[in-house]
């Protein structure tokens, strides 16, 4: 089967947005139109939009989210356990012979304090 081609016409706003999608993906602006064609034609054959179902988008949200607290939780343990690493090896470096409390209060400093300097870029 051979291709056919075809007349387009955009409108201005409509060219614009092809043009910045082709230099994004590094296409010429004809290459990008027949992506453009092509990604169209197969929503319109799928139906896409007409059989999104809500709840399961809620239900995956939902699940994005419980993950991400998952996640926040093991980076926390993570920052508190290189915390405690760092004044550990700090402090064996140093030939220190420091009790455990002072290097517990040592290890939770560094953690609050990188706890505040993530806060502060966060912002």
């Amino acid at each position: 089967m051979s291709a056919r081609a075809q007349t387009v016409r955009l409108s201005p706003a409509q060219h614009r947005m092809l043009a910045g999608f082709a230099r994004q993906r590094g296409l010429s602006e004809y290459a990008m139109l027949a992506r453009v064609v092509d990604t169209g034609l197969a929503a319109l054959v799928q139906g896409a939009g007409s059989a999104i179902d809500t709840r399961e988008m809620v239900s995956e949200l939902a699940s994005v989210g419980t993950r991400i607290v998952e996640v926040e939780r093991m980076l926390d343990r993570t920052l508190f356990t290189a915390c405690a690493a760092y004044c550990y090896a700090r402090s064996a470096a140093s030939g220190a012979r420091k009790s455990d409390e002072v290097l517990t209060q040592e290890i939770h400093a560094a953690y609050d304090r990188q706890r505040r300097l993530a806060q502060e870029h966060r912002s």
